[in-house]
């Protein structure tokens, strides 16, 4: 028996043999050619072979999944027709005079290591989408014949090194009981379809390819993120016991789909969702959260070849708003720059964009742009409950630009005779340590805060989160991270306003308790953490932890609070 450890992708327990997905020989010789058109028709023709994989693949995903997991695939499609992508291999076999595998390769190599060298883990995902579907072109320029997982038919693990989202919308939940992939992590678009798909997964393990073999017997702890190879009898009752746990708590936590968020002591706490686009607004609602903590608008200006115009983005919020039925919407404005790059904006390179030329700074420099996505959010704004957020504020001069600038477009739309809404909230992000220091200062300022945890823990620990290397120190549970929340959260309640929170953490279990004591007013997370947070605050009393939560903050280490929090609370991870 032995166990492999990566990252808990999707909840569950699975137990079957082992299916070994094998990829393609995907090699080829780089050759130079003398008919660059007769290449470019090879081209042409594999593209549009991919355009129809994909086109049945996505009309199978909606009556499967549902049009908003079908979407990816419209997004494959657009990649396909995206005329950077294509004619960058068009250019490339014009100007190399190679043939069409190595300008599709040489072409969307240089996309994924855009992708991947990006600092927003779900950005960073994105290379697996130009991946999956560089290799379908690849796939049909080489006449590979492609494995069908939609032919499996009998109780099946899937053990591949990377399952593409097109492998993934290929599994029938019937037969296939989980997956673990050497590669990927939670914002992987195949880990979110699993996740719609229940299907247990465990990604990120680095050597499950290696490790196991094709009829192996294999346990997936999508819980706790463990894959158990040739498990022992002891081992298969354990967690056959513990699959029907967790059976049993998914029917409790659908109960409170329509619930309120309330602590044994009648303390309402505001659980809400972070969300990248409309799409997303089906998990939200389907998961019973109570608003959106967290739009990243960035999603709108992205893949695309130029800035979206105010009625697109007008458009866009006026939806989401409009769905959320008068529940609170948080919009973070722009959030680009630096690592996140937006080629048509030909922005310099940078030696450090995480610490660079990004969110607010870049919208005060182009205030074109700034001031069309305040004017499309002002607009939107009398359709549902608003409130708009600044991201990256370091300085109280640039929050007060930042207002002021909303101020004028405000002023000008009403000038108009454009209806806005006069109940607006203006908060801001808390990503940047001495912005918590000086959360006291900044506090008189907005209307509300919320941290963002993943930036905020990083920038404290001096450690990129992206690099393996010093992965170690990304540590949410430390007492510095811990006393600088704490400070943001007492600044607030100060002068009277609300504090938020909208990373990773507000839905990690072992920091949910500490934060219900330190007194956080409202937790954003991804929607499938929404109903598993909520039966958790139910049992907490707010009035107990607050020395509890004042004791963490004097702990030493990240580890001496996760075990003091696993010594006091039944967890879901510890059953």
């Amino acid at each position: 028996m032995k166990q492999i450890s990566g990252i808990a992708a999707s909840a569950g327990i699975a137990i079957a043999k082992a299916y070994i997905l094998e990829e393609p020989d995907y090699s080829f010789e780089k050759k130079t050619v003398d008919n660059v058109e007769s290449e470019k028709t090879r081209l042409e023709t594999a593209l549009e072979k991919a355009k129809a994989d994909l086109t049945l693949i996505k009309e199978k995903a909606e009556v499967d999944l549902g049009e908003e997991e079908a979407a990816i695939f419209a997004a494959h499609l657009l990649v396909l027709s995206d005329p950077e992508f294509v004619g960058g291999m068009q250019s490339h076999i014009d100007n190399e005079k190679v043939n069409a595998e190595s300008a599709v390769q040489d072409v969307s190599q240089t996309f994924i290591t855009m992708f991947e060298s990006m600092d927003n883990e779900y950005m960073k995902e994105r290379a697996a989408d130009i991946r999956d579907v560089s290799k379908r072109v690849l796939g049909h320029l080489l006449g590979l014949q492609m494995k069908s997982l939609a032919a499996i038919d009998e109780a099946t693990i899937i053990i591949a090194k990377d399952l593409t989202p097109s492998d993934t919308a290929q599994l029938n939940p019937k037969f296939v009981k989980g997956f673990a992939a050497d590669i990927g992590g939670r914002t992987s678009h195949s880990a979110i379809m699993a996740r719609s798909m229940e299907i247990p997964a465990v990604v990120g393990t680095k050597e499950a390819t290696a490790s196991i073999n094709n009829g192996d017997t294999i346990i997936i702890d999508g819980l706790e993120g463990v894959v158990i190879v040739q498990p022992d009898e002891e081992a298969i009752r354990a967690f056959e016991q513990k699959k029907d746990q967790y059976e049993q708590q998914k029917l409790e936590w659908a109960k409170l789909v329509n619930e309120a968020t309330t602590t044994t002591d009648g303390h309402h706490v505001e659980l809400a969702a972070n969300i990248g686009t409309p799409e997303d607004l089906a998990g939200v609602i389907n998961n019973g959260a109570e608003g959106i903590g967290l739009y990243r608008t960035e999603f709108l200006y992205m893949g695309r070849d130029q800035l979206p115009t105010e009625e697109e983005q007008f458009k866009a919020y006026k939806t989401v708003l409009e769905k959320m039925e008068h529940k609170p919407v948080v919009i973070r404005t722009l959030d680009i720059g630096g690592d996140k790059e937006l080629p048509y904006l030909e922005l310099p390179k940078e030696l450090n964009p995480f610490l660079g030329f990004r969110a607010i700074r870049l919208c005060l420099e182009h205030q074109d742009i700034f001031r069309t996505q305040l004017r499309a959010l002002l607009r939107a704004s009398t359709f549902g409950n608003l409130k708009i957020m600044f991201p990256m504020i370091a300085t109280v001069e640039e929050l007060r630009q930042a207002k002021a600038i909303l101020a004028e477009e405000k002023e000008k739309l009403q000038n108009e005779g454009q209806q806005v809404s006069d109940s607006i909230e203006v908060g801001m992000m808390v990503e940047i340590p001495s912005t918590a220091v000086a959360a006291d200062i900044f506090a008189k300022e907005v209307d509300f805060f919320s941290v963002g945890t993943n930036d905020l823990i990083q920038y404290t620990m001096a450690a990129d989160r992206m690099n393996e290397q010093v992965s170690y120190l990304y540590q949410p549970y430390h007492p510095a991270i811990l006393r600088l929340v704490n400070m943001v959260i007492e600044a607030a309640h100060k002068e009277g306003k609300w504090a938020g929170m909208c990373g990773e953490m507000a839905g990690d279990e072992i920091a949910i308790p500490i934060l219900l004591g330190l007194g956080l007013d409202e937790f954003s997370m991804s929607a499938t953490s929404v109903l598993p947070a909520r039966s958790q605050v139910a049992k907490l009393s707010k009035q107990e932890l607050k020395t509890f939560s004042k004791e963490m903050l004097m702990k030493s280490t990240a580890e001496e609070v996760e075990e003091a929090v696993k010594n006091r609370f039944t967890l879901l991870t510890s059953q």
